[in-house]
């Protein structure tokens, strides 16, 4: 911790990754990276993340707050997900944790 305030907003993020039916903004602040996940109706991690992933499901771990619509979640053994929206609103999740390396070729 630097002992100083920071502001910043995922309207000027410092990185944007865009990829097939989806968009990163992350934000680099107080020695840590938080992202902004939108995802648009149609998205899937094995369709449209695992080409540039390279793995054969998500191995990231997330801490996320889910902002807005709905996202299906298939936990894998002993690790990995898959992931999914769900209906016809984008899903919107801010990630504490995992998304530093999304979505990154």
């Amino acid at each position: 911790m630097t002992g100083k305030a920071e502001q910043k907003s995922f309207a000027t993020a410092d990185e944007t990754r865009e990829f097939q039916r989806g968009t990163l903004d992350l934000l680099r602040i107080g020695g840590a990276e938080i992202g902004r996940l939108t995802l648009q109706p149609g998205w899937r991690w094995s369709d449209h993340v695992k080409p540039l992933a390279g793995t054969e499901l998500c191995e990231a771990p997330h801490f996320q707050y889910h902002v807005q619509g709905v996202l299906h979640v298939v936990m894998a053994l002993p690790q990995g997900h898959d992931a999914w929206v769900v209906g016809d609103e984008p899903v919107v999740v801010v990630d504490w944790y995992g998304a530093s390396n999304y979505a990154r070729s």
